[in-house]
């Protein structure tokens, strides 16, 4: 998960702070020579860690901070004004022109990712902005580069244009003629890459550039690669003249240097970010809420976000009017269990939950969808009946689900188990009454913190 190092290490200098009832200008130097290694540590750029240091400091030192009643929680406030500043003071768009088709051009080293996220751009702008994107196939010296794109196309529901392996300056030229025609708003250009940056490549994107007349020149960036990052960045804005960047793979990367490093050391925004393989899995960058997330405070704008994308709103009005009735069964449960997938990884979920996020370090993400996929595996294997009335499951009937499941007995009871107490905890729900609600709130945390160890329940 992305910056989760960082985010422990940052919640435990801020821990200390807070900790203190007052704080000394020697107190916040050394909490800050903390915060330097922290981010050093996070492969965080040298030049952009002293500059961010410094200007913590300096503002967190002022006569105003030390001798309010809240020190600690007006360095944390300082923190993150600094980080949004860091990683970009406004959320970067793409600027559509006035006479279509609007030209993005994708650029990158090679295995970056910019197939597979050439296409979740184009869908992101098909679902949420109601363009009609083009694909156009420029990478013609990979192999299968043209059938890679156009796989993710097809998944994505966009169209593809593509010419074989011919030069694909000429490929170019044919797929403005086509938008044009056919009236697609947005073309996308899915340029070759190389495993370094050369003369080859940057001449032929050049060339490209000319052709297309790009309206945004969008560079792709792993961002596993840490400090070099920044570096091909430059390389490619020196060249090219980039004007923002799609920072792949920030979910595999625990470190997030390259996010805090790109902007600062080349003055060019992260526009979006790939959080994972799926199509799905693809953020607008929102600088405040990434150093909401880095500082353990969640970010339940972007959790709200999904879940108005991809959760069927009539089923969870069913599902709402049956707890308030009757009460919902494990074919509930399970249409529930779906829906959350839909919204990502349980561990990214959690995260973006104000306070919770930060009771989740040691999380073993992978025994978590292990236990979800077993949970569903045991509910499957239910007869209609059962699902229905789980009260009916006598010892000969968990024998069955075990064995249909491919699990034991106790994974059956266990399951059972904690889904007594949910039922008991979705009554507490519809009672009135602070006592009860702040009850059932903490059984609700409770069971948030039972999946630390992937052996909870897993909701």
């Amino acid at each position: 998960m992305a910056f989760e190092g960082l985010s422990e290490k940052l919640n435990g200098v801020f821990k200390r702070l807070k900790s203190k009832g007052k704080l000394s200008e020697s107190d916040v130097k050394a909490a800050m020579r903390e915060v330097r290694m922290a981010l050093l540590e996070a492969d965080v750029s040298y030049g952009v860690v002293k500059s961010f240091v410094s200007k913590v400091t300096e503002r967190s030192v002022g006569e105003e901070v030390l001798k309010s009643l809240t020190p600690g929680q007006q360095v944390i406030k300082i923190v993150n004004e600094e980080l949004i500043v860091l990683l970009g003071d406004a959320n970067a768009k793409i600027n559509f022109p006035n006479k279509p088709p609007c030209v993005v051009m994708m650029c990158g080293l090679q295995g970056c990712g910019k197939t597979t996220h050439s296409a979740k751009l184009a869908k992101y702008f098909r679902e949420q902005q109601d363009k009609r994107p083009l694909l156009v196939a420029c990478d013609v010296y990979r192999p299968a580069a043209i059938d890679q794109l156009k796989i993710v196309g097809e998944k994505a529901g966009v169209s593809v244009f593509e010419m074989g392996q011919i030069d694909p300056r000429k490929i170019v030229k044919e797929a403005l003629k086509h938008a044009k025609d056919h009236g697609n708003d947005l073309v996308i250009l899915d340029t070759a890459g190389r495993l370094h940056i050369d003369e080859e490549l940057m001449k032929e994107l050049k060339d490209i550039k000319s052709i297309a007349q790009p309206n945004e020149i969008m560079l792709v960036v792993d961002a596993m690669t840490g400090q070099d990052a920044v570096n091909i960045a430059s390389s490619f804005d020196e060249v090219l003249g980039i004007d923002g960047v799609l920072l792949t793979k920030l979910d595999s990367d625990t470190r997030g240097g390259a996010a805090l490093s790109v902007l600062a050391a080349t003055g060019k925004p992260i526009k979006f970010v790939g959080m994972g393989e799926k199509l799905d899995e693809f953020e607008v960058f929102h600088p405040e809420r990434m150093a909401s997330r880095i500082l353990g405070m969640g970010d339940v704008l972007t959790l709200i976000e999904k879940a108005q994308a991809n959760i069927d709103q009539e089923e969870a009005q069913r599902l709402a009017s049956k707890v308030r009735g009757k009460g919902f069964d494990l074919n509930d449960l399970l249409s529930q269990m779906k829906q959350i997938n839909k919204l990502g990884s349980i561990k990214s979920i959690v995260g973006a939950i104000p306070g919770i996020g930060s009771q989740m370090n040691g999380f073993d993400e992978e025994a978590g969808e292990k236990q979800m996929k077993q949970t569903e595996a045991i509910i499957l294997s239910m007869t209609a009946n059962e699902r229905e009335k789980p009260a009916i499951i006598n010892p000969k009937r968990k024998r069955r689900i075990a064995t249909g499941s491919g699990t034991k007995v106790e994974d059956v009871n266990r399951l059972l188990k904690q889904f007594e107490q949910m039922q008991k905890m979705m009554k507490q729900f519809g009672l009135t009454g602070k006592g009860k609600k702040k009850g059932a709130m903490r059984n609700a945390m409770n069971m948030m913190r039972g999946m630390k160890g992937g052996g909870g329940f897993p909701m």
